[in-house]
């Protein structure tokens, strides 16, 4: 029998339990929203989604779609709970985080509801390993009630775009400033380091650029230091959509194709970090 397929012990019955053939799938995707300690699990029947926060103004989420599992099974309307994110990854990668080809670490993970542990089962080469984890309360999440309605602007960049962004801008800039606009420079992205101001423009029929929807110019500044935990995602990420709403809050969604070719998503929300004068600009 699959290691997937096996039932639960008799008599037990859980309000979540999923399985995955290869456990790397989940590994990688948690470890991209892997900035604090401790995370918050989400389960309905459209999937999971991991978030974890920092300062209150700083979020991410990693969204597992159920049919991303090979089997997802939720008994209740929504099943949440707080878990230690590190220890959730040193479990998941118990076998090493590199298997040798043609190998992968099969999980099945099982949750019987509030106050019990999240169980995970792990299967490589026939050696299985079970971890009980401790969940807690779940906290209060933040809303940054992000609905595609409030909007302003939005663009979906090809991932390599961003990457070499980062890379060539002065990253001991405190802020990252991001200029969107239907007029030149449509797409800027600036830094204010120790070898002075630094500027990259995208124009909107760039080849990196596949959608270009701005409806106003807005001029944002970012902690470069809350949008650093994000170039995980940004590294296993094929495209990035961006977008702002009125009031400046950024939202960051990376598109991630795992090796047998599903997608995911990781997103990323920031707020602002000041209102900026006309002789900032």
């Amino acid at each position: 029998m699959p290691f997937s397929a096996q039932p639960p012990a008799s008599g037990e019955r859980y309000a979540l339990s999923a399985s995955l053939d290869n456990a790397r799938h989940l590994s990688s995707l948690l470890r991209a929203v892997h900035f604090q300690d401790h995370a918050t699990c989400l389960a309905t029947a459209s999937g999971l989604r991991v978030t974890v926060e920092d300062a209150k103004c700083i979020q991410a989420n990693a969204f597992i779609q159920a049919d991303i599992f090979q089997e997802f099974s939720i008994q209740e309307e929504s099943v949440m709970f707080r878990i230690s994110l590190s220890v959730l990854l040193d479990c998941l990668t118990i076998f090493g985080t590199s298997s040798l080809p043609g190998t992968s670490t099969a999980l099945r993970m099982c949750y019987r509801g509030y106050g019990y542990p999240l169980m995970l089962f792990l299967e490589e080469g026939g050696v299985v390993t079970v971890c009980k984890i401790n969940t807690q309360e779940p906290d209060e999440l933040l809303d940054f009630d992000f609905c595609s309605t409030k909007v302003v602007n939005k663009i979906i960049l090809q991932s390599e775009g961003l990457r070499e962004a980062f890379a060539e801008l002065d990253m001991t800039s405190e802020v990252l400033q991001i200029t969107m606009s239907p007029e030149k420079p449509y797409f800027r992205l600036s830094t204010f380091g120790n070898a002075g101001s630094a500027h990259l423009d995208y124009p909107r029929d760039s080849d990196l650029m596949e959608a270009f929807h701005c409806n106003q110019t807005q001029t944002n500044r970012y902690k470069i230091s809350l949008l650093k935990p994000s170039t995980k995602a940004l590294a296993l990420s094929c495209k990035v959509s961006i977008r702002t709403d009125a009031q400046g809050f950024l939202s960051l969604q990376y598109m991630i194709r795992n090796e047998d070719g599903q997608i995911c998503f990781v997103e990323y929300y920031c707020c602002p970090d000041e209102n900026i004068t006309e002789a900032d600009l």
